[in-house]
């Protein structure tokens, strides 16, 4: 089931960037989400997405953050990187999210490349003076022990190096669950973004609290 979920991500590359602050520049600082389709409410509702549930649940708990979403369907992370100095001109933020590396696990990209890539968008946010939040992903055995280890190996080790708060497996309870994805058992679906959201919720929570500085 795993293969099937990051099967889909390369599919339709740029097809959705969203944002939910709607200005560029805020009176609050930002939570920066910057990810894939995964990320992105591929096709379901974006206010029932998990970057939207974020920011109700921001809201819920009355802390003075906006939560902007730079995702974009079928990105690498070298897509990434070539978009994350705009992204971070633009919304300024406090916290960046980054969700990225299954389009490259699935394409069996080199894994130096993708570290690179990763470690180049944590050096750029946290020059910046953000805050980064790793999101880990997992790839199927298929893929042979070798680079599935080396995958995972890319999220701890960078996390580890660079000290950022890591989630090892993001889409944990969801992957392999028929009754959370779409029809096309493919993507998570509308019930399984709360999930994602209860996920991220718990490592996410205390930087917004620690983490308050005027926006810049």
């Amino acid at each position: 089931m795993m293969f099937r979920f990051l099967k889909i991500l390369v599919v339709l590359p740029g097809l959705l960037f969203t944002h939910l602050a709607m200005a560029d520049a805020t009176s609050k600082p930002t939570i920066l989400v910057f990810g894939d389709s995964l990320s992105a409410a591929y096709r379901i509702p974006q206010a029932q997405g998990w970057v939207s549930l974020l920011g109700q649940r921001v809201k819920d708990n009355q802390l003075p953050y906006e939560v902007a979403n730079a995702s974009v369907s079928g990105e690498t992370t070298a897509g990434g990187l070539s978009r994350l100095p705009a992204a971070l001109k633009q919304f300024k933020p406090s916290i960046v999210v980054i969700e990225l590396g299954a389009n490259d696990g699935l394409r069996a990209l080199p894994l130096d490349a993708m570290k690179n890539n990763l470690e180049k968008m944590i050096q750029a946010s946290q020059q910046a003076n953000a805050q980064v939040v790793l999101l880990g992903m997992f790839i199927p055995p298929n893929y042979g022990p070798k680079y599935t280890n080396g995958f995972k190996a890319v999220y701890l080790d960078l996390s580890e190096k660079y000290k950022t708060p890591f989630i090892p497996f993001f889409l944990d309870g969801i992957s392999g669950h028929s009754d959370l994805v779409l029809e096309d058992g493919l993507h998570p679906n509308v019930n399984a973004q709360r999930k994602i959201l209860e996920n991220v919720w718990p490592t996410l929570k205390p930087l917004t609290i620690s983490n308050i500085k005027p926006p810049r």
